[in-house]
């Protein structure tokens, strides 16, 4: 008999491990679908902004722009060009990185003909969050309707960041390779976890 019950039980635990399994994907993919029909619904800038803010990536260790990055500084300058306004760049000094974000995003900007007056920088950021309070402090009262410069995956959730810190956004977003959308959606999954569960007052920031 205790052999009997046994082996009924191992078939039901089974069944409720591979039932769990079943949710958490359902789960999993509903939430990369919201990452992606968030991403394909940004509406497009209409030209009455009054700043650009363009959020850092990696730096090489040579000091030239990741991909990324460069993908990200190609968009922000087409948008500068087709109406000039003042450019935020930022991002801090990573581990592996030679210089701060800001600063090889600002070098890439003024070679391509961007004036330094035109560009404020900071240096200090390590997360979107903090790109943006930043670059609020730099901008003050004047800069409220501001152009998101950043990867189209991570865009939606920098505007609704951008929104919660006080500004009016909208926004563009930089291609990625195909190769590497599989990990950035993925990952997008998650911090979109995270900022609605601090956003809800269930994680601290």
């Amino acid at each position: 008999m205790k052999k009997s019950k046994t082996k009924r039980r191992c078939p039901m635990l089974l069944c409720v491990l591979l039932r769990l399994a079943l949710l958490g994907f359902a789960l999993w993919t509903a939430l990369v679908a919201f990452v992606c029909v968030k991403e394909y619904t940004v509406p497009k800038p209409d030209g009455t902004t009054q700043a650009i803010i363009v959020l850092g990536a990696q730096v090489k260790p040579d000091g030239t722009l990741s991909l990324q990055l460069q993908y990200r500084m190609e968009l922000a300058l087409e948008q500068y060009h087709a109406h000039p306004q003042v450019i935020v760049v930022c991002g801090a000094q990573g581990g592996n990185e030679p210089m701060t974000e800001a600063q090889a995003m600002h070098d890439y900007l003024v070679s391509n003909g961007v004036p330094k007056g035109d560009i404020l920088m900071d240096d200090t950021s390590f997360n979107t969050r903090q790109n943006l309070t930043n670059a609020q402090k730099l901008l003050g009262d004047d800069g409220k309707k501001v152009l998101i410069v950043t990867s189209n995956y991570h865009l939606p959730r920098a505007m609704a960041l951008a929104r919660d810190t006080g500004f009016e956004p909208q926004g563009v977003g930089a291609p990625i390779k195909l190769i590497y959308w599989p990990k950035n959606h993925y990952r997008e999954a998650l911090a979109w976890v995270k900022y609605l569960l601090q956003k809800w007052s269930i994680l601290p920031y």
